[in-house]
């Protein structure tokens, strides 16, 4: 038995963020599952909704992800005819993304989807609000330290 209380699995601020996480992500894939949506996917769609369009580049940096692990994901949205992706004319190396018709259809089912799992965390609308104003704040202060202490991220 560890003789450090911090060390403890319920003491672990990770853990709880790790097991919330994992909780609310199982809310959404359960319901996204039968509209042929992954959670990774419905975080994309919700970016171009409120962009109205990107680039790789921006959707990886909104997102906090590789273009590695976007592009596959991207092309599995383009064949299921959610996004479509053109080279820029000016620079073929920028690839911009852009909703179809079938993605602007589905919103207000992804909409709702939001609406149900928000519910489902049974907090009230002050406290869902701090809630997601303490994770900002926290993930904008280990962004600082990281960036203090010269790490990169992974993305």
């Amino acid at each position: 038995m560890s003789k450090f209380t911090n060390l403890l699995l319920d003491n672990q601020l990770c853990f709880s963020l790790y097991a919330a996480t994992q909780s609310i992500t199982r809310g959404y894939r359960n319901r996204l599952a039968p509209l042929g949506l992954t959670y990774p996917q419905y975080l994309v769609l919700v970016v171009l909704w409120e962009s109205g369009g990107s680039t790789v580049k921006g959707l990886a940096d909104r997102l906090r992800l590789d273009s590695a692990t976007l592009t596959p994901l991207l092309k599995r949205m383009e064949k299921a005819g959610l996004v479509t992706r053109t080279r820029d004319s000016v620079d073929q190396r920028v690839v911009n993304i852009t909703l179809t018709e079938r993605a602007h259809e589905i919103e207000p089912l992804i909409a709702a989807i939001q609406n149900e799992v928000a519910c489902s965390t049974q907090l009230g609308e002050s406290d869902f609000r701090a809630l997601q104003t303490s994770l900002h704040d926290l993930v904008c202060a280990l962004d600082d330290d990281a960036q203090r202490r010269g790490e990169t991220s992974s993305a």
